[in-house]
């Protein structure tokens, strides 16, 4: 997987961090955090009192794992702030439910619109109570694709939302198995199993 933009790194992570707390019922503490973005192909180069920050050629993550929340910012090498997001990871006593989050850094500047809904998975029982659209990215020879198993894309069919970018919240066309946003230039593929 090539991290280009903050995107690329956000979805995956906020899939991993709500995978972890579906097996372990809790949020990932900093060791965890550190094997998911070294395994999402960033490289560590500083790690300080409760801030860790990670690398690529194009993004750059700041993270902050607390006992409470876990927090992770993720940066365009270049500096723009305009592409920044953040992935949130919480435990929402009023809901009874974990929450993971991806929220623009910079809400005046930010160029889409993370066309998703938060993770929410309920406390006890562990369950998903939401249906968000994340998977990773993988390029081929027709662009960037976002990469979604065939079982996420049978829930979000089902709320009539097929339609909808989950990168931007613009408009997709279909194709077989292959979506195409005009808008963002991202592309979504379903693979089976």
């Amino acid at each position: 997987m090539r991290l280009y933009e903050p995107v690329t790194l956000a979805m995956p992570l906020a899939k991993e961090v709500g995978e972890f707390i579906r097996r372990k019922g809790k949020l990932p503490g900093g060791d965890e955090l550190r094997e998911m973005l070294k395994g999402l192909g960033l490289e560590e180069s500083c790690l300080d009192r409760g801030l860790a920050l990670y690398r690529s050629r194009f993004v750059i993550a700041l993270a902050f794992p607390r006992e409470e929340t876990v927090i992770v910012d993720a940066i365009s090498s270049s500096g723009e702030l305009s592409d920044a997001l953040e992935v949130i990871a919480y435990h929402d006593r009023k809901l009874r439910a974990f929450v993971v989050e991806i929220l623009p850094t910079n809400d005046l500047e930010y160029e889409g619109n993370i066309g998703i809904e938060p993770i929410i998975i309920d406390e006890k029982t562990l369950e998903p109570k939401s249906n968000p659209v994340l998977g990773h990215f993988e390029e081929d020879e027709e662009g960037l694709f976002l990469v979604i198993d065939h079982w996420t894309y049978e829930r979000w069919n089902e709320e009539g939302d097929s339609s909808i970018c989950p990168v931007c919240g613009g408009e997709l066309t279909w194709k077989g198995e292959k979506a195409y946003c005009r808008d963002c230039g991202y592309g979504v593929r379903v693979v089976k199993g």
